[in-house]
C-alpha cells in the first residue's frame, strides 16, 4: 500500500530560484480584488517578491 503522505522528498522545503535563501516572512493585508488577481498568476509568491524588490530599488534610487 502506498504511503498516503507521499515520499520523503516531498517533505523537504522547495528550492529557491535565486541565490539567497528565503528565511523571513512578511504578512500584509490586501483587498479581495487584489487577492483574486494575484491568485491568477503562475507563481504568486515570486510575483510579490519581484514587485516588492522593484519598489525597493526605485525607492533606493531617489
Amino acid at each position: 500500500m502506498p504511503n498516503p503522505r507521499g515520499t520523503p522528498e516531498n517533505l523537504e522545503p522547495g528550492k529557491r530560484k535565486g541565490e539567497e535563501p528565503l528565511t523571513e516572512q512578511v504578512n500584509l493585508r490586501v483587498t479581495k480584488a487584489m487577492k483574486e488577481e494575484l491568485s491568477t498568476k503562475n507563481d504568486p509568491p515570486e510575483f510579490c517578491r519581484r514587485a516588492i524588490q522593484r519598489a525597493l530599488d526605485e525607492d533606493r534610487e531617489k
